[in-house]
């Protein structure tokens, strides 16, 4: 495990410690997890735009052309069983 120095500003600070307490977990804890849910988020978008580049119009649309006139199904209309 790394250290790392953070200089926070003083009501930054004051929000984390009030989260971390109704978390009960640690500050410590509690700003890993936060960066580790912002560095998975970034991941994702570049991902997805990574993936955006090998898409086309004309594919789209004949995957859209296979869809015909079917409408989405109304949530009331399905029974749960």
């Amino acid at each position: 495990m790394s250290t790392v120095s953070l200089r926070l500003p003083k009501s930054l600070h004051k929000e984390a410690k009030e989260i971390a307490k109704e978390e009960g977990i640690s500050v410590n804890q509690l700003i890993a997890t936060a960066l580790a849910e912002k560095m998975a988020a970034l991941k994702t978008q570049a991902y997805l735009e990574h993936r955006a580049t090998r898409g086309s119009r004309a594919k789209f649309d004949a995957a859209m052309a296979k869809v015909g006139n079917n409408h989405p199904l109304d949530p009331e209309d399905i029974a749960v069983k």
